[in-house]
């Protein structure tokens, strides 16, 4: 039985650490999915976005009755990370970066409910993390936060044409004029 367990111990010592490591998850959205996906894909220890809807009432919307604004739910991203790498509190404070937190229902020219600011938890230590962030970065900003913290009942992915848009898409209009000078702002605090 020793025997065994050190053949174990050894063979998991040999692999990577990002196999070894358990994700977490987090959810948020600030304006629209795209812009939200691009910025988080920056972060290293970030291992998976996904753009899709959350804080509604309607079971598995479609973007078009997202859009219509009758679902209730934000264009929102579901990050999966590891933990190791990057801690919650960065992604929270990043989150700060990629979007305007002061605006109610829109980012930019992109107005309505389904563009609010939103940090939706799933754990009594996330929601005291997102509380705990709201009140570090309300001193860099000259209007109240109206981001709303409330609990994730479900994340509904969003169509796969959405997925990954940024990169799949970048001579697009709104990727060129929106998407693209935003994420190479981000790429330099990034680098900070």
């Amino acid at each position: 039985m020793k025997a065994l367990l050190s053949i174990l111990m050894s063979a998991t010592a040999l692999l990577p650490t990002s196999l070894l490591a358990t994700t977490e998850t987090l959810v948020l959205g600030g304006g629209c999915f795209w812009c939200t996906e691009a910025a988080f894909k920056l972060l290293p220890g970030v291992t998976e976005v996904t753009s899709g809807y959350a804080g509604g009432v309607t079971d598995n919307p479609s973007y078009e009755e997202v859009c219509a604004g009758h679902t209730g739910h934000a264009e929102v991203i579901r990050i999966q990370y590891n933990p190791q790498e990057i801690s919650l509190e960065r992604l929270l404070d990043f989150f700060w970066e990629a979007h305007d937190p002061t605006t109610l229902n829109r980012q930019g020219a992109d107005a309505g409910t389904q563009y609010r600011s939103i940090i939706l938890y799933q754990s009594p230590e996330q929601k005291a993390a997102a509380a705990a962030a709201i009140t570090r970065a309300q001193p860099r900003f000259s209007a109240a936060i109206v981001t709303e913290l409330v609990p994730l009942a479900r994340f509904w992915p969003a169509e796969d044409y959405h997925q990954d848009y940024f990169r799949k898409n970048p001579q697009a209009g709104y990727c060129r004029l929106v998407i693209a000078p935003k994420v190479q702002k981000l790429e330099k605090a990034v680098s900070r």
